[in-house]
């Protein structure tokens, strides 16, 4: 989690996220209306891996009824998240700590995005079935990361999305080698691999609805 203490990458967090995931705006609105097909208007709304606010602040202002709980280890980030929701934050609970720190809910449903590529497998299925066991039956549950689109690949797949967040000019070499180290340093899985996780998880209707280079989003049932 160095990267979200470190004071000078959170102040750039806000910019650079944005930069390095295609289409970010959008998947946090797509994130939203998938939420909302199952959620009453009423809802109460788990976001694991809150920190920074963004999403936050794309579901706070479409959905005014929302009730939000944010979760993030980084004091930082939900620091960082404060600022950023501003006058929204009043809808809005911030909890430091991770998907066992959460109440047991039940919540109506959950966000969960550019997090879960963190954890190895096992940590990754313990926080999914967590997720799942704080969600009322039938509520959603919206994921995206890193996930690699073709066995043996990753490198390649990884080296492209460090290429998307340049500007288009950086030297080949050094992309290649960021990618290596992403590669070595992320636990990532294979897109079927993050699919048999979310069914092991005690999910369902399990499906794909968004894809840029190495990231991917699902939409799943409780």
């Amino acid at each position: 989690m160095q990267p979200f203490t470190d004071p000078a990458a959170v102040a750039r967090y806000g910019d650079e996220t944005p930069r390095k995931v295609p289409g970010f705006a959008d998947l946090q609105r797509m994130a939203m209306l998938l939420l909302a097909e199952h959620a009453p208007g009423a809802a109460d709304i788990l976001v694991l891996g809150a920190g920074g606010g963004l999403e936050l602040k794309v579901f706070a202002q479409a959905q005014p009824r929302w009730r939000l709980l944010g979760v993030d280890p980084s004091a930082q980030m939900l620091d960082l998240a404060r600022d950023v929701l501003g006058p929204l934050g009043s809808r809005v609970d911030l909890l430091e700590g991770y998907v066992d720190d959460v109440p047991a809910g039940p919540f109506d449903g959950a966000a969960c995005l550019l997090t879960l590529h963190f954890l190895a497998r096992p940590e990754r299925l313990r926080t999914l079935g967590q997720l799942r066991a704080r969600l009322r039956p039938g509520a959603p549950l919206v994921v995206a990361h890193h996930s690699c689109p073709q066995e043996g690949r990753l490198a390649r797949w990884l080296a492209r999305s460090v290429a998307f967040a340049g500007d288009g000019r950086a030297d080949p070499a050094k992309v290649s080698a960021s990618a290596a180290l992403m590669a070595d340093r992320l636990p990532v899985l294979s897109v079927a691999e993050d699919e048999t996780l979310l069914a092991e998880a005690g999910f369902s209707d399990i499906a794909l609805f968004y894809a840029g280079f190495t990231f991917r989003g699902w939409v799943a049932l409780a």
